[in-house]
């Protein structure tokens, strides 16, 4: 009985993290997989380098800003060989030369990256929102609006940097962060108004049947009056049919755990500090 349920010495045993792999295999599976196509659409509507290979995906977005350069692990780096974490930022260093900033996202618990130069961020939680039915009221005052051209794109990316904030990016060009291209994609924005006055963004992408959402940020002067809230909610209905997924802050955890967020598992994140 034993014999009969030990595998074979040239069977596969299917990890989920293999290349070809169904998308759908896991819920993680899924949220590794649209948080690694987010920096190639947004660096590909900017027309700046981007690179995926099966062990990660990251993207050039821009030559400052600590959070700029995303790299997203799409396999367990405890896998690769013994000088795996020596080989793996070498190649980001490629495409990320020194003294380029990166943060890296990896789904699972990594070696000690600090000899290398990485900062340890923390491990932040992956919250899941599930298909179900909700009703959004807009509260009194907001307004929200799908960006639909390269003017309302540029407001929003201000929106984003002063929200966030994102001081190392100031002064900021139209077209820094996001580019007109990226509206033809999988990729929805929108603006949140008050009072008439753009005060929050949030942006949707989607990819292997999930949405991501990203670039959530409310002008200081406007929070407090539903604005974040309301353009998070269009971000997150996006796609209704299809779970919605991000990455939080234990601060902001409980934000979106009274949106139907659960956290499903804690992320390692990691900086390369520009320098």
């Amino acid at each position: 009985m034993t014999e009969s349920i030990i595998p074979s010495e040239d069977e596969h045993l299917a990890t989920g993290w293999e290349p070809d792999a169904p998308a759908e295999d896991t819920l993680v599976r899924q949220a590794v997989l649209v948080h690694a196509s987010w920096p190639l659409a947004v660096a590909a509507a900017l027309g700046r380098p981007r690179r995926r290979t099966d062990a990660w995906a990251g993207a050039h977005i821009g030559d400052r800003g600590a959070l700029t350069n995303p790299v997203f692990l799409l396999q367990p780096l405890r896998e690769r060989p013994v000088h795996g974490p020596v080989a793996l930022l070498a190649e980001i260093d490629e495409l990320l030369p020194p003294p380029l900033p990166y943060f890296m996202l990896s789904a699972w618990p990594t070696p000690d990256l600090t000899p290398h130069g990485l900062v340890l961020l923390g491990h932040p939680p992956l919250m899941v929102r599930f298909p179900s039915p909700h009703e959004t009221v807009t509260p009194p005052g907001v307004e929200v609006r799908e960006v639909s051209d390269a003017a309302e794109l540029a407001v929003a990316e201000r929106v984003l940097v002063e929200g966030y904030p994102m001081p190392d990016l100031e002064p900021l060009e139209p077209g820094e962060l996001l580019a007109p291209g990226i509206l033809n994609g999988p990729t929805r924005v929108w603006l949140g108004y008050v009072d008439g006055r753009p005060s929050a963004v949030a942006a949707a992408h989607t990819e292997a049947r999930a949405v991501l959402v990203e670039y959530v940020a409310a002008l200081p002067g406007a929070r407090g009056r539903g604005v974040g809230s309301a353009v998070t909610w269009a971000a997150s209905l996006a796609q209704p049919d299809l779970p919605a997924m991000l990455v939080a802050s234990d601060e902001g955890r409980p934000v979106y755990e009274r949106m139907g967020y659960v956290a499903v598992e804690r992320w390692t994140a990691w900086l390369r500090p520009s320098g």
